[in-house]
């Protein structure tokens, strides 16, 4: 196998972030926007809430290189 645990933890944390992000983008598809008030406060929460995962994995860089093999 030869994968190192820095890089398969970063592969993990990577996939836990993208599923997270793919799971706000469906709760806000079914918002429309401008429609309500609360709506719109709600949909401003999870672009907040997008926007704060994708730095989370701007954050996490590349995926570091593995030593082995």
């Amino acid at each position: 196998m030869g994968v190192e645990r820095a890089v398969t933890r970063w592969y993990v944390q990577r996939q836990i972030l993208l599923d997270e992000i793919a799971e706000l983008e469906g709760e806000l598809q079914p918002l429309q926007p401008g429609a309500q008030q609360p709506d719109s406060e709600k949909r401003a929460a999870i672009e907040r809430q997008i926007a704060g995962v994708r730095e989370k994995l701007r954050l996490a860089g590349a995926c570091p290189k593995a030593m082995m093999g």
